[in-house]
Parts: C-alpha cells; sequence; structure tokens
C-alpha cells in the first residue's frame, strides 16, 4: 500500500513535523492511531475543519486509524491560539448538541467500520472529572511557563491580556493527546499549523514520561495568496451544513476563488488525481475558469452529494451562461409583498446585514435587478419587476438571489 506520508507531501499538505524521519518509516510499517481535534462550539463544521477531514480520510485509506477528538471539555476554555479576545462561554447543553450535529457531518469523509474504523471521542469524559490539585502536580509541573509564553498562540495575547483559564488550554490538549495514548494506542496528532504550539506540548509530555513513539504533524491553513484565511462569505463563514451555508452558495464560492488558489484548492480540497490536477492548473487567462467548475463541483459533492452539486452547478450554469435552471438558486419569499423597497430586499436577501449598508451598495452601483442598475435608495419594486414570476437581485458580478 502507498505510503501516506508521500501522498500527504505530493498534495501539499505537510506544513512541519516533530520527526520527519521516524513518521514516515511508521507510515510505512503499521497501522498508526493518530488523531483530530475540533472544538465544537457551533453546530457546524466550517471550512476551516475541510483540510482536516480531507487529511484523515487519506490517512484511512492508507490504513490507519483516525480518532476524532470533539472537545466538548476544551470548548468551555477556548483555544487562545489566532484570538484577540477570549472566546465566549457555552453551555454544557449547546456543546453536547453541537457535538450530535458535527458526527454527521464527519461521516462524510472518513468510515465508522472496517478494520481500521475511525472512532470519535469526547474529552469532557476524562477532563470534567480532573481534580485541581492533582492535574496540576502531575502534568502541571512538567510544562515551563517561560516556554509556554514564548508560543506564539500566547505571545500575541499578552498585550490584551491573557486568562489564565485560557492558558490551561495547551496543558488541556497535551493531557488529550496522552489520555489517548495510554487509552487508544494513539501515536500521533494532526491539526493545522496553528496547533503547532500545542502539538508539541503533547508530544514533549508523553516523552517526558518516558515513552519514544509519539509524534506531531501539521498541515497547512487554507488561504489566499495574500496569507488571508479562505473560507469568509458575505454572510461570514463558509459552513458545511446546508442550513447555514447553502449548496448553491457553496459552490459559487469556490466557483470564484482567485486564479492562483486553484492548484492549491484542487490539491487539498478534492481527491482528483495529482496528474489531473496538474492538467487543469496549467489552464491560462480565461480557461481557469474550466478548472474552476471542477474544483466547485467536486468539493460541493463531497460535501454535500453528488446530486446537490450538480443542482449548483446548473443554476450556475442558468446565471452565467443562460444554460440551466434557476430553481436551485438561493430564492428570498416576499410573502406576496412585491412592492418592497429595494433597500428592504437587499437586508432581507442577507447581501448587507443592515440598511445603511444596503443605501451604500445602492448608491455606489453595486446593486442590480434583472439585470438593470439601480441607483434610486428609494426604489420600490413592483409587479413590472416579476413578469417571470420572480425578479434576480444582483451584487456585482457573483451573488444572485431569486426573489419570488
Amino acid at each position: 500500500m502507498t505510503n501516506v506520508f508521500d501522498i500527504l507531501e505530493e498534495r501539499g499538505y505537510i506544513e512541519q513535523m516533530t520527526h520527519p524521519k521516524e513518521i514516515k518509516e511508521l507510515f510505512a510499517k503499521e497501522c498508526v492511531p493518530f488523531y483530530i481535534g475540533i472544538d465544537p462550539t457551533a453546530d457546524s463544521l466550517h471550512v476551516g475543519h475541510f483540510v482536516s477531514l480531507m487529511v484523515a480520510s487519506h490517512m484511512q485509506k492508507c490504513g490507519h486509524k483516525p480518532i476524532i477528538l470533539v472537545g466538548g471539555g476544551t470548548a468551555t476554555i477556548g483555544d487562545p491560539s489566532g484570538k484577540t479576545d477570549m472566546r465566549k462561554m457555552i453551555t454544557r447543553e449547546q456543546i453536547n448538541y453541537n457535538v450530535e450535529c458535527i458526527k454527521k457531518q464527519i461521516e462524510k469523509f472518513i468510515s465508522f467500520e472496517g478494520e481500521n474504523a475511525a472512532v470519535i471521542v469526547n474529552n469532557a469524559d476524562w477532563l470534567l472529572d480532573l481534580k485541581f490539585i492533582d492535574f496540576m502536580k502531575e502534568i502541571g509541573s512538567l510544562f515551563s511557563i517561560n516556554k509556554m509564553l514564548a508560543a506564539e498562540c500566547y505571545k500575541q495575547r499578552m498585550e490584551t491580556g491573557l486568562t489564565f483559564f485560557e492558558m490551561s488550554y495547551m496543558l488541556m490538549q497535551s493531557y488529550d493527546f496522552l489520555y489517548l495514548y495510554e487509552n487508544y494506542g494513539c501515536k500521533l496528532e494532526m491539526g493545522g499549523n496553528d496547533q503547532w504550539s500545542n502539538i508539541i506540548g503533547g508530544v514533549d509530555l508523553i516523552r517526558k514520561i518516558g515513552k519514544d513513539d509519539s509524534f506531531g504533524l501539521t498541515f497547512k491553513l487554507l488561504t489566499t495568496k495574500e496569507g488571508k484565511k479562505m473560507g469568509k462569505t458575505e454572510k461570514g463563514a463558509l459552513w458545511l451544513a446546508p442550513s447555514k451555508t447553502s449548496p448553491y452558495e457553496f459552490y459559487q464560492y469556490w466557483r470564484n476563488i482567485e486564479d492562483a488558489s486553484v492548484e492549491n484548492v484542487l490539491k487539498l480540497l478534492t481527491f482528483l488525481p495529482i496528474k489531473k490536477i496538474n492538467e487543469l492548473s496549467a489552464l491560462k487567462d480565461e480557461h481557469i475558469n474550466d478548472a474552476k467548475k471542477v474544483a466547485a463541483f467536486e468539493i460541493t459533492k463531497l460535501v454535500h452529494g453528488e446530486s446537490e452539486a450538480i443542482k449548483a452547478e446548473e443554476a450556475s450554469n442558468a446565471l452565467f451562461s443562460g444554460n440551466g435552471s434557476l430553481d436551485n438558486m438561493p430564492t428570498v419569499d416576499l410573502n406576496g409583498n412585491r412592492n418592497i423597497s429595494i433597500i428592504d430586499a437587499i437586508v432581507l436577501s442577507g447581501i448587507a446585514p443592515s440598511k445603511g449598508q444596503a443605501r451604500t451598495l445602492v448608491t455606489q452601483g453595486g446593486i442590480s435587478l434583472n439585470d438593470e442598475k439601480v441607483t434610486d435608495i428609494n426604489y420600490i419594486l413592483s409587479d413590472k419587476n416579476f413578469s417571470d414570476g420572480y425578479a434576480i437581485l444582483k451584487k456585482g458580478k457573483k451573488i444572485f438571489y431569486k426573489l419570488v
């Protein structure tokens, strides 16, 4: 069987490793139980979790065993990595609900059946019963405050304020690795590159108690060519749940990525063969749009299924080339009120979150109705706008809503 290390390296997933030579050798000779962690702070995963799930899928297909840790315990603290403020606290009930929702999404990427079946664990099962003094004596005593404060995830918070509650996150995540090592035989922790400091903490903790077979690996974060995280839309995060981001909106996001991101997205977020990806990535000028269509379809198929991907593709074709059906594009029901103001229609559709921003869009020439630019902030829709039974509200060149 192919060494998964070669696959991860070829597709550009790997960012940092604790022991490169040993990790590659480990992948070649045995089934490696590994874990990725997800904090259930929402009832859906978003595109930021996507790479983790793809890595887990590649690993499992090459014979390794995924352990998906949902942080029911650590979510009560909140990881300070990349945050400028302390995370808002959520209730145990909300966390439990979120965990159940997330489990259903994970099943689309990895299998919970077979020889190397994945397992889902919740760190609330062991973290919430810890006794503070015992934990600090056995685990906390093995961590250097000086070393922790030098970690990027803490260093960037020193000016704005870092609570001891948050600082304990590294100890908790490190203990998770130790617990999974002792109870599930887990030898490898994997995560996004922003988790490097926390992952090193777990690897070092296991090695400090006399073991020498704990390892850590981080993979690339999904970013634009400017280094900004991908996955932000007009409405916020790009969610994997259709109730939060419709399959059409999801498809359109990938259809409209910048040219420079096409190769990276195809390698990290699809299972297309590298040869095919290289062919698509080599397309230039207007032909790169063909590669974007393939990326959008393949990624939407993975998350929402083939039938939803086909519907999204048809809706996109109908808007941009006149072929296909408009039935599956985002639709706003006006409840019979056709005489709505253009400002209210913009806010109702979610194109703008407030009337003030809606007025700005209109005055700047960013809004069209049935392909005619609207520049009057007092414009009121009427029956003539619905001659086809619907009206198409458009922001710029890429954001459409059907008003019915």
